[in-house]
């Protein structure tokens, strides 16, 4: 998923250069590519998305430890497996509240102003790593779960501590 994010990142990178190059150089011919905003838009849903799964399975996630690296270990432990838990419901909340606004969008068949992009697929698109999300959410949980109940540390992960 995280790949796909990136891909999608690049892919708009290219296509905000072009249009801004095409804007400029009108005066020779050249031109903006049609609906780049709506593009965009709908691509970065879909990164946001997409990164989403690999930094909480890699607990990329800022965690400020200013008061809870002064408590005992096991109050850690369980801390942390009250936070997973908590990621679990916040995971599941916005792919339930994106998979209706999917339904939504397909139902009503609304779409973007100027290339007519059908917006259910664009939120279905973000709803695939809303899912992903979901699932890595349940795994992580019962990873720190496991981790509480044996007694050991999670080792440090990409997270800022703050």
């Amino acid at each position: 998923m995280a790949v796909a994010g990136g891909l999608a990142l690049v892919a708009m990178v290219v296509l905000v250069v072009a249009s801004v190059v095409g804007r400029a150089l009108i005066v020779i011919g050249l031109k903006p590519i049609l609906g780049d905003y709506e593009i965009v838009s709908i691509g970065m849903g879909f990164a946001v998305f997409a990164f989403l799964p690999w930094v909480h399975l890699e607990r990329g996630h800022a965690m400020v430890t200013l008061l809870t690296d002064s408590l005992p270990k096991v109050f850690n432990r369980w801390l942390l497996v009250l936070t997973d838990l908590m990621m679990l419901l916040v995971s599941a909340f916005l792919a339930w509240r994106l998979y209706d606004g999917t339904l939504d969008k397909l139902r009503y068949g609304e779409t973007t102003l100027l290339l007519g992009f059908p917006l259910g697929w664009g939120y279905a698109l973000g709803l695939v790593g809303a899912v992903a999300f979901v699932l890595v959410s349940i795994f992580v949980l019962g990873r720190s779960l496991t981790n509480a109940l044996a007694g050991r540390d999670e080792p440090r992960r990409a997270g800022a501590d703050l």
